[in-house]
């Protein structure tokens, strides 16, 4: 299957509505840990394929290096989420999903807070790169 900007937004719309799934269930006020085995259900029971905390590859003058960095979920080989459940999401958080985009080349990816009220408001961040930009619309 070829991966477009559609599908891409379509496969987004419904990790996003996994943790909209997994917050009402259980509520704010818990630790990341916790949310990433309920999300991790809920995207299995929706038959969402995914790894879970993923090694990225970090290349350093042509070799490899074992940086011990980890993805949370890699979605369908191309859409990075990134879990938190802190005060509220800032730069830092940013610019590990946009790193992390960059070294595993996928196209989109999804911050998302689970220490908010209403994630569709005010607990997630998507962002996309220039990989996305190349896609096919539809």
């Amino acid at each position: 299957m070829m991966i477009t900007q559609k599908y891409l937004d379509e496969l987004s719309f419904n990790v996003i509505g996994a943790c909209i799934q997994v917050h009402k269930t259980i509520g704010r006020g818990l630790l990341e840990s916790v949310y990433h085995e309920c999300l991790k259900e809920e995207l299995s029971y929706r038959k969402i394929n995914f790894f879970t905390e993923m090694n990225v590859p970090l290349i350093y003058r042509d070799k490899e290096l074992n940086a011990n960095l980890k993805c949370d979920l890699f979605i369908e080989n191309c859409l990075v989420v990134e879990l938190k459940a802190i005060l509220e999401l800032n730069p830092i958080c940013e610019a590990q999903l946009m790193t992390y985009m960059k070294l595993l080349k996928a196209p989109k990816g999804i911050l998302i807070n689970f220490n908010c009220f209403n994630i569709f408001k005010e607990g997630q961040k998507t962002f996309v790169n220039e990989y996305y930009k190349l896609l096919p619309k539809v």
